[in-house]
């Protein structure tokens, strides 16, 4: 079975999902946002950022996505790169303001330079599909890389996945298998699946149908519905 290459894709619009966006509490009640209100006037950024979260998951207020995007720009434009990471994501899906990946884009890299790995993740798919911005795989990877080398299990997945298919690098299955690894350990679902993936083609690892198992059960525990699929496929042999 081939892996997919949707993954690169779905990294722009789950991102988020994979980050830690939120720096409020989910019991958020009217004194935190008061006191998130407060620091976020005094210019302190992050409590923008955490407004943001609380608008547009509607946590602790009345859900307002429109209000989510414009803390969300106040984050960022404040040097908060988590805002503009978020703000990116609300630009990419068309969540509070109108859909625009080239207005996402420089956003994502605002965030990536700023040291957030998801935005180094999601800005790494843009360019692997040309998404905002002129295609560009050995910049993809670059970012892949860096977000990988950042502990962002998500982009050690994709990063794993180009050296799979050999995509802007030299094809390495040994490699994709020690980046799926890593991803999955630190948490990625897709990242488990697609290792389970490599153990049940033997592909760069020993075959081996338990190990597969394995990390398909993770991949599925961890809600990827590939990996629920391929350990029921699997286990019916």
């Amino acid at each position: 079975m081939n892996l997919r290459y949707l993954l690169l894709i779905s990294t722009l619009v789950t991102a988020c999902v994979f980050s830690s966006c939120s720096r409020a509490e989910e019991t958020g009640n009217i004194e935190e946002l008061k006191t998130y209100k407060a620091q976020c006037d005094r210019g302190e950024a992050g409590a923008c950022a955490s407004l943001g979260w609380m608008y547009e998951k509607g946590e602790g207020v009345t859900q307002d996505v429109a209000q989510a995007a414009a803390w969300y720009r106040k984050a960022c434009d404040g040097g908060n790169a988590l805002g503009c990471f978020n703000l990116g994501n609300m630009y990419y899906d068309g969540n509070g303001v109108t859909k625009d990946s080239f207005q996402a884009v420089p956003l994502y890299r605002k965030a990536c330079d700023g040291g957030d790995a998801g935005g180094c993740t999601s800005l790494g798919a843009a360019y692997a599909t040309g998404t905002g911005v002129t295609k560009d795989v050995a910049q993809a990877v670059a970012l892949y890389r860096k977000a990988c080398d950042g502990g962002y299990a998500l982009g050690c997945t994709n990063l794993g996945f180009m050296y799979y298919s050999g995509n802007g690098v030299t094809q390495d299955s040994f490699q994709a298998v020690a980046l799926y690894r890593k991803a999955c350990d630190g948490g990625d679902a897709v990242g488990c699946t697609s290792l389970g993936t490599m153990y049940e083609n033997g592909d760069g690892v020993k075959q081996s149908d338990t190990k597969a198992l394995n990390y398909y059960g993770k991949g599925c525990d961890m809600k990827d519905e590939d990996g629920c699929k391929n350990y029921a496929q699997l286990k019916k042999r």
